[in-house]
């Protein structure tokens, strides 16, 4: 597999629910040691209210691209073999699985830190919106990740213009911005 990028990354449409096995399954490999997962799943309770769905919406091309994005940084990062994604859009009940990472190494430590990088970085910077609902009312919610992160993206890039969308903004004057403050000719 020099070179290829076994990942199998989906954004599930409503009442779709994550089949955790076919995830599993996708990156279950003989030479691999290790298999690490993250179920992300709708709690009951958020600081004292009752909660009883978590409503989810995506910009879908954007979202596939980020996570697409987070899941090559995590190879450079971690030696990896295989990497399976899921989020699920719509309502997602009290018990089920809103997000699924399943990440395949031949050593645990590299799937385990992979996984933790992947869960965070999607978390943290892909466009998917959660609005969670209680059985008096209903709040649409930021991740801590993503107010975290928020400060960071806040810096001006060399171009003078704030980032905040991924690994590379275009801008009006020909360039693109790595959003570390590097600008590339296009």
């Amino acid at each position: 597999m020099a070179n290829e990028e076994k990942n199998l990354v989906e954004i599930l449409d409503e009442n779709h629910p994550i089949d955790i096995s076919k995830y599993i399954n996708f990156v279950h490999a003989p030479q691999c040691g290790a298999i690490a997962t993250f179920s992300g799943t709708t709690r009951d309770t958020f600081e004292g209210k009752a909660v009883q769905e978590l409503r989810y919406e995506a910009y879908v091309p954007m979202a596939m691209r980020c996570i697409e994005t987070i899941c090559s940084s995590a190879r450079s990062s971690w030696s990896l073999n295989s990497i399976g994604v899921a989020h699920r859009l719509g309502p997602v009940p009290v018990g089920e699985t809103s997000v699924f990472v399943a990440i395949s190494a031949v050593h645990r430590v590299d799937a385990l830190d992979a996984c933790k990088f992947v869960i965070d970085e999607i978390k943290a910077t892909v466009p998917i919106w959660k609005k969670e609902v209680y059985t008096n009312g209903e709040v649409w919610k930021e991740n801590s990740e993503f107010i975290d992160r928020r400060l960071e993206l806040g810096k001006v890039a060399a171009h003078g213009r704030k980032c905040c969308c991924g690994v590379k903004t275009k801008v009006d004057d020909g360039t693109e911005s790595d959003c570390n403050g590097g600008a590339d000719a296009t």
